[in-house]
């Protein structure tokens, strides 16, 4: 792991230019009580996909059904009918 000395401009900025990904474009910060200040890639999301993922049940559904079609609940000829 390479080390870099940046330094802040006189808003408080600093510049990742020579670290990190190129397509990490956001990042949630937070300080260590050391005053280590960490970075961690996010992805942003409408708050129905979090829900959706918070919702370890149905995620596993899903994931099932795509892995064995054929036992599948629920099929598109189901949803037509529903229409």
């Amino acid at each position: 792991m390479d080390a870099y000395i940046l330094e802040v401009d006189n808003r408080r900025r600093v510049s990742l230019g020579r670290i990190g990904h190129p397509e990490h474009t956001r990042y949630l910060a937070h300080e260590e009580p050391d005053g280590a200040i960490v970075l961690e890639p996010v992805a942003v999301m409408p708050e129905i996909e979090a829900r959706f993922l918070r919702n370890r049940t149905l995620v596993e559904s899903i994931e099932d059904n795509r892995a064995h079609p054929a036992r599948a609940t629920v099929s598109f000829a189901d949803l037509d009918a529903e229409a």
